[in-house]
This record gives C-alpha cells, structure tokens and sequence, in this order.
C-alpha cells in the first residue's frame, strides 16, 4: 500500500535543456528545482567541458552562458554517459560551433542509433564521422557554417527533432522541420523564452537564426515520467492512495494520464497552473480494483513512449485484454525494452506476448517474485520495483543504481509511502 503526499523531482527533458539552452544564451542563469540524476549530471559535465561556468548549488543550477557562438573547444573527449538526450541534442549545437569536438557514451549509448541525427547534420554542412557512417559512437564533429534545412522527420523523435532546431539557430537561413506525429515540445517552448525565432503551425516547426540567446531563470516542473511508477503502483496496490504535487503536464507527455483513464483508473488533477510557459498540476491517485484492458496505438506513443515499461505492469492487473503496438522505438532505447518487458513479466507469470513493435497482454495475473534481468536501463528497474508492490515473493532487480540515471532517491520515496 502507498499513501501519502511529496512533491516531485524535476523533469529529466527540462533539465537538460535547461543547461543547453543557458549555456549558449548570453548572461546568467538560475535554474531552480533541476534534476541531480546521472543523465542531467552528463550534460552538465560536457558543457564544463567546452568552457561554461556551472555552479550546482542544492538542488539549483547557476550557469554563466558563454553565447550561442562561443562555446570552446573542449579540453577532453565528450562523456555522455547513458544519455540519449545529451548526445543527439548536443550535437546539434556542436555541428554550429567552429571546432572539433569527439563524443563517446557507455555502452548502451554505443548499440543507439545515431545515423538519425548525423545525416541530417551532414546535410547541412556539418563534417561528422564515425562508426558505421557515424551511426554509432565514437563521433567526431567538426563544426562551422551550416545550410538551412526543410525536412520531413522520418520518425517520430524529439530527440532528434531538437537537435535539427538547435542546429538551425547557427543556419544561413529560414529552416523547416516537419512531424509526423507530434512529439514533446520542450525545446520549442523554452528557446522561445531565451530569444529564439521559432513559430510551431501544427507539425511543422519553422527556425530563423539568430545572432544571440539571452539569460533566463527556469523553474523545473516535476517529471510526469517518474510520477508514471507512483501512479501505477498506488493504481494496482490495495489501499493506496497518493498525491503526487508539482507535475508536469504538457500535453505532449499526458499520454500516461489518458491511459489511466482509459483503463478505468481512479486519477485526478488538482490545482492546474502555469509555470515558465509548462502546464504543472497536482496528481491524487487512488487503488483502482476494476482496471480494463486498453488499445495503445500510432498516435498516443510518443506521448508516453518511456512509461510502456510499466503500463505493462499495470496492464496485468486489468481484466481483458491490453495491446500495445506502433512503439518499435522501445527498440533502440536504454536496452530493447520490448523484450525485457515481455520476458521479464513471463518469468513473473503473466500471460504476455511479444509483437515485432509492441506487446499483447492478458489480465489479471497474479504475479509471483522472480530475478529481473534489468540490462541496466532505468525505466525496466523502475517498472519491476513496481511489479514487486503486488507479487508473491520478492521481485530481485541485478541493478538498482541504474535509478539513479532519471530518479535518485527513488526507493527511499517508495520506502516511505509505504509505511
């Protein structure tokens, strides 16, 4: 059983962009509420690198920007760690930056894609090279001059998205970036607070270059994916009941939020308010005995593309059937997450079956305790210490610092709305 209130860690998207953007802006930042998780920590790390001055203070961020043309050549090899975020939109400001710059990750960052990213950079101008075509990392950059670009995003990607935006800011001229499907729009939101030239009409993103970003405060709202595996556990753990305070809520993230609903969970938003241009509210879940099956489907997953992992867990304590499908992009994340769900659950003896994109799912299970094979990736950890609120015997992750990438002081959290 999980009661009682808390207020949420901050966004891992927002973080870093946060750091990015008031790195290249011109003046002094404050960054209030930022995420002090290994990824956040990653990006702080390589603007240090290319010359910024960042001070980290509790959990605040002051950052001396340096100017949207005047990072420095690092003094060092760019270390993402497992961060996604941090190379693809990072690379973006550095195919604008006049200097060579070489960027390496752990091992998952080594097996994710990159080619996404690079070929549209190459396009532009951007002198890019590395393994296999500069799909995987080491990646040499070497950046200048670059082309405006019209492009038609392939897949469904704020990541990469983000970095094509940013990479525009340094262009010759008016650049246009078009979606298939909407997918979150941080970026948008806060470069237009820092002085960029960006108009969003539908799916299609249009950039002007500017001469200069300016200084700004940012307050973090508290991310919506972390509050998915407080969600799901008061929704599934009898007795429960749970208000979670300063979420965000962007309407390109709530897809976790309609899914609840969907599946008749008992979810409610209290006290929506406006923070820095982001939607945040206050969450008050509750114990959810008659959960149902849902379709997850095309539009509705970029909306919630890292939260699968456990509405998997939550689709097994519903009645009929759950099928989610379209989300070939588990595939290439922190470890293919298609597969450790499916398999992971299997061991648990739910009736789950694994879909070339997706997942079918056969509720209700009753779960028993078995030995997680987590591969590392935070969001599987996270998902099966869920799982374990309502198995018989104990659910033993092989990791749990992995948490600590997105959600340090997680089970400390879970520790105490459990007593």
């Amino acid at each position: 059983m999980l009661r009682g209130s808390f207020e949420l860690i901050g966004d891992k998207s927002i973080s870093h962009r946060a750091i990015m953007f008031s790195s290249i802006s011109k003046g002094n930042n404050k960054i209030s509420n930022f995420l002090m998780g290994q990824d956040c920590l990653s990006t702080i790390s390589c603007f240090r690198k290319m010359g910024v001055d960042i001070d980290i203070q509790g959990r605040d961020v002051f950052v001396k920007g340096n100017g949207l043309r005047n990072l420095k050549k690092p003094n060092d090899i760019l270390d993402v760690g497992n961060s996604g975020t941090t190379i693809r939109l990072m690379m973006g400001i550095l195919a604008g930056n006049n200097f060579e710059s070489t960027i390496i990750g752990d091992e998952s960052i080594g097996k994710r894609p990159m080619k996404r990213v690079t070929d549209p950079l190459k396009s532009m101008g951007c002198k890019i090279k590395g393994k296999d075509d500069a799909n995987y990392t080491p990646i040499v950059i070497t950046g200048g001059h670059l082309h405006s670009i019209n492009y038609h995003m392939p897949v469904a990607s704020a990541q990469v998205k983000s970095s094509l935006i940013l990479a525009s800011l340094y262009a010759d001229g008016q650049s246009m970036i078009h979606e298939k499907v909407k997918s979150r729009n941080h970026t948008e939101i806060m470069l237009k607070s820092f002085g960029a030239n960006i108009d969003v009409d539908d799916l299609t993103i249009k950039i002007n270059p500017v001469e200069e970003l300016y200084n700004q405060d940012i307050y973090v709202p508290g991310d919506i994916s972390s509050a998915a595996f407080i969600i799901v556990g008061a929704l599934i753990t009898e007795g429960s009941e749970v208000l979670i305070k300063n979420v965000g809520l962007n309407e390109t993230r709530t897809g976790i939020l309609d899914v609840v609903k969907n599946m008749n969970g008992n979810i409610e938003i209290l006290e929506k308010r406006f923070v820095g241009g982001e939607i945040v509210g206050d969450l008050l879940v509750k114990y959810s005995p008659n959960l149902q099956g849902t379709i997850i489907n095309k539009e509705i997953i970029p909306r919630l593309i890292d939260e699968i992992p456990v509405i998997a867990v939550l689709a097994t304590q519903a009645e009929g059937t759950t099928i989610i499908k379209d989300a070939h992009e588990l595939k290439v994340k922190e470890s293919n997450r298609i597969k450790a769900v499916v398999d992971n659950l299997k061991k648990m003896d739910a009736d789950i079956e694994e879909l070339d994109d997706g997942m079918t799912i056969k509720g209700k299970s009753k779960l028993k305790g078995a030995q997680i094979e987590t591969f590392n990736d935070h969001r599987i950890a996270m998902a099966f210490s869920i799982a374990n609120l309502i198995s018989e015997g104990e659910v033993s992750l092989d990791n749990k610092l992995c948490i600590d990438i997105s959600f340090p002081g997680y089970f400390d959290l879970l520790k105490d709305l459990s007593k």
